[in-house]
């Protein structure tokens, strides 16, 4: 019980610390985030790169698909142009993942002092690079709970069954992380306690990278969340995020096992391997469909049609 609460704690530290490094980061660069996005998407290629930029920056791709769904409800960003955003959201996002595989445990303390110290202060830059100190302090944190609590977890025999089934079965593993994710509306905290798993033994690759793919999968219920209720142009952004990362599985999935082998050429920790799987499965995913971004852009456009009018 206390195992599974310090399981519990571990991940809503981790989502706290997303939220707070998000708050720390985003005023730094929500008053020119619009005008940024809407300046720099006018080819596939820039609109790539500013997504890329942009969600490492703010270490949230469901933030900046949201921005891009409300730029584009709002007319201020035509839909073929968010095509290139929804591309480098994705690429983006794996610079949260291989920080958190780094494992820098050391860093909690100086990050939290640091951070406590200059949000303190007055001036309004060092006061939201404090705020962000203090978030990154707390994922790693974070990431150390989820890893020690799993520890006991790990040896009772239904959870053991649990994981390994899913090693054994690929369309489980990506089922569970796409479930885990929609629920916890974050793939960089289902992918961080993949990473934990893994570090701990408890999931081996083949099972862990399944579970990465599920993540990107149940990433896009924040889009679709985000679409609801918005005009016709901003549901398509939606779908084209949910469509990118579901032709992205769908494709991966007859290839998983030489993808899991070459990822084992890859090197590195257990962890660092989870994470590297997260970045080429995203990386490979947007640079295939970027070259027919535009088509990509009809496609989508042909299966969510403007809603006519009665009379029309």
């Amino acid at each position: 019980m206390y195992a599974w609460f310090g399981l519990f704690a571990g991940l809503v530290g981790f989502l706290g610390g997303m939220w707070t490094l998000r708050h720390g980061l985003e005023p730094l660069a929500a008053s020119h985030l619009p005008a940024l996005l809407n300046r720099l998407v006018k080819t596939p290629f820039r609109g790539l790169i500013t997504g890329t930029v942009v969600t490492a920056v703010l270490q949230s791709s469901g933030a900046v698909t949201v921005i891009t769904i409300g730029l584009v409800a709002a007319g201020t960003l035509a839909f073929p142009d968010s095509i290139g955003i929804i591309l480098g959201a994705n690429i983006g996002t794996c610079v949260t993942t291989q920080i958190i595989a780094l494992q820098l445990d050391a860093l909690v303390l100086p990050c939290l002092v640091a951070g406590v110290f200059l949000a303190l202060t007055s001036r309004r830059l060092w006061h939201h690079i404090g705020i962000t100190l203090i978030g990154f302090g707390m994922i790693f944190m974070a990431l150390k709970l989820m890893s020690l609590s799993l520890q006991p977890i790990g040896r009772s025999d239904w959870f053991r069954r649990l994981l390994l089934e899913s090693s054994n079965n690929p369309w489980l593993a990506v089922l569970s992380g796409t479930v885990l994710t929609a629920l916890v509306q974050s793939s960089s905290a289902t992918t961080a306690l993949t990473i934990a798993l893994a570090s701990q033994g408890l999931v081996d690759l083949p099972g862990a990278v399944g579970i990465v793919i599920g993540n990107n999968v149940g990433s896009c219920i924040t889009s679709v969340l985000a679409s609801i209720g918005a005009p016709t142009a901003a549901k398509r952004v939606a779908a084209a995020h949910v469509l990118l990362n579901v032709l992205g599985a769908a494709a991966f999935m007859p290839i998983l096992p030489y993808f899991t082998a070459f990822i084992q050429h890859t090197g590195g920790t257990p962890a660092l391997q989870v994470a590297n799987a997260h970045t080429f499965f995203n990386i490979i995913s947007s640079i295939a469909v970027l070259p027919v971004a535009r088509p990509y852009a009809d496609l989508i456009e042909w299966l969510i049609p403007d809603r006519k009018t009665p009379g029309h």
